[in-house]
């Protein structure tokens, strides 16, 4: 009575892993062995240029180098990590922000042409990124685009920017309105050391050339949150407004106290891309500044790809990557505490 059973529930194991076998090697393959790989070469000393297995055995001098030896690397890898964190702080909120309002938007039934709109706002995020940092570079220009308007606004009572090749950092710009420079500042600001970097230098803020990048990766990423976001408004059932509507509600306390909250697992999920993505940025850096002006749009990312292929030092590269992996792993754990997945 039970052989029938078992050989049946044989033959359903075979051809369900059968079915698998083929996406489960490629992943081994291409993803797996990768990773593995790279985790042996960061305990290595490699210079990519001859085979692995001549490489030495250095341990942890890969991580000791970027995190705790005083040198250039260290230097450096925290020089990263400040303007990357400067960049997901300025890119994260301003991105979500602005795709939940074109959803919200595009989302109405009595817009007019809303398939014109999702398409066009969505347009940038499957462009080449290259092609856009390009173009951007040329709207950047000192007699660009963006400067005619700027002083078209301004009726030319002001300065033409240089955007790509000013590494004055904004909060100091704003200090400086105060009469705080680097001059007049006090010296605990100036001389105290934190991680390689004066106070001074950890305040700075995202400098002018960092920040025309964040603004091209707001521009270009708000269209596939956007979509994710009507995706689950579209979800959201209707009745919920009805009630709210009938309870007397407003518009905006309907999107705050209703909207909002059923949307927090896609908050969350937003965030957590949008994270990822901002501490993964790369091919904007590599085309328009390659980590200039002075190291002010030098980003992890770029960090890893410098070490490895430009200092062919493959083994800090690695050693770096993986440390932007556990900062990421970190900072997605917290933001899910403080965001959580529930919807209210």
């Amino acid at each position: 009575m039970f052989a029938p059973l078992r050989s049946r529930q044989r033959e359903d194991w075979v051809a369900g892993y059968t079915f698998l076998a083929p996406a489960a090697i490629i992943l081994l393959i291409f993803l797996v062995v990768p990773i593995l790989f790279a985790l042996w070469i960061s305990f290595r000393d490699w210079s990519g240029l001859n085979p692995p297995a001549q490489s030495t055995w250095v341990g942890l001098r890969n991580y000791a180098d970027l995190l705790i030896q005083n040198n250039i690397r260290r230097t450096d890898f925290f020089i990263a990590l400040k303007n990357t964190t400067f960049y997901a702080l300025g890119v994260v909120p301003l991105q979500t922000a602005l795709a939940l309002l074109l959803a919200s938007i595009v989302n109405q039934k009595w817009l007019k042409g809303r398939t014109f709109f999702r398409t066009s706002f969505y347009l940038p995020s499957i462009t080449s990124s290259v092609a856009i940092s390009l173009i951007f570079m040329w709207l950047y220009q000192r007699n660009g685009l963006i400067n005619r308007l700027i002083e078209a606004i301004m009726l030319g009572n002001v300065q033409p920017i240089n955007w790509l090749a000013s590494p004055n950092g904004l909060i100091h710009n704003l200090l400086s309105l105060f009469g705080i420079t680097l001059r007049t500042a006090p010296p605990w600001l100036t001389h105290t050391e934190i991680l390689g970097q004066t106070v001074w230098q950890w305040i700075s803020g995202p400098s002018v050339a960092l920040t025309a990048i964040m603004l091209l990766n707001i521009w270009t990423t708000s269209g596939t949150m956007m979509l994710i976001f009507m995706a689950a408004l579209q979800d959201i059932p209707r009745a919920v407004y009805e009630a709210a509507i009938m309870d007397g509600a407003t518009s905006a306390q309907t999107f705050r106290y209703v909207t909002v909250p059923m949307l927090r697992p896609t908050i969350f999920f937003v965030v957590t891309i949008g994270l990822i993505g901002t501490y993964q940025v790369f091919d904007q850096v590599y085309v328009m500044t390659a980590g200039g002006p002075v190291k002010t749009t030098l980003t992890v990312a770029y960090l890893v790809y410098r070490n490895g292929f430009d200092n062919a030092a493959m083994g800090v590269g690695a050693a770096t990557a993986f440390i932007l992996f556990v900062l990421i792993f970190v900072l997605t754990l917290i933001q899910r505490r403080v965001i959580g997945e529930k919807a209210a």
